[in-house]
């Protein structure tokens, strides 16, 4: 496992502002387009929109979502199409999730934790490896989530760790908690098994 570096209380303007440096940096040793990939859910959004006014060179970096729920891009459940009312504006290019893309290798990913220890769409009960052969899957969790049941389309463990960086952004100490034991070793939950097997550097927002 990598060092995980902790950064604790952080504002959304301030995490913002460290994707900005960290895009800015890719961008400027990257010729051409780079990659990164986001997390749905409550939490990246504020952030996003906030990245959204960075004077970056958005027209050379691809967006695509760890995950997104089967759906059509104009329900509310889709995260590609929240990630597009967003970023497409400032110049970016996002990509669909669809069965058969091949992923690029990024420049960083950004991962959410749910309370359960998943990451993307790999929820425990998919048992998701750190050798899938596939760098993205059609899952169902079980249980569904109330709030969004619907299958998934989500990058595997080798797809998200085919990046030069990795992000978390947790809210709340049980999340905390949770991930800290994953750091330790302690479960065998997915965010678990990605943590063991990165070798990049990893920054967590508390």
């Amino acid at each position: 496992m990598t060092e995980i570096r902790m950064i604790e209380s952080a504002s959304d303007a301030a995490i913002a502002r460290w994707l900005e440096q960290r895009l800015a940096a890719a961008l400027a040793t990257t010729p051409g387009e780079i990659a990164i990939s986001v997390p749905g859910g409550s939490t990246p959004f504020p952030i996003l929109a906030d990245l959204a006014q960075a004077p970056l060179a958005w027209s050379r970096i691809a967006v695509w979502p760890g995950d997104d729920r089967i759906v059509a891009e104009d329900h509310p459940a889709s995260n590609v199409g929240r990630i597009r009312a967003l970023l497409e504006p400032a110049g970016a290019r996002i990509v669909p999730l669809a069965e058969g893309a091949v992923p690029p290798r990024f420049a960083l990913v950004w991962l959410g934790m749910g309370a359960d220890g998943h990451i993307a769409s790999l929820f425990p009960n998919t048992d998701p490896r750190v050798d899938d052969p596939q760098s993205l899957r059609r899952l169902t969790p079980d249980p569904l989530p109330p709030e969004a049941p619907f299958d998934r389309l989500s990058l595997t463990i080798p797809a998200l760790l085919a990046a030069d960086e990795l992000l978390f952004v947790l809210r709340g100490a049980d999340k905390r908690a949770l991930f800290e034991a994953a750091v330790a070793g302690a479960n065998d939950l997915p965010v678990a098994r990605l943590l063991g097997a990165a070798r990049q550097p990893v920054t967590c927002f508390t």
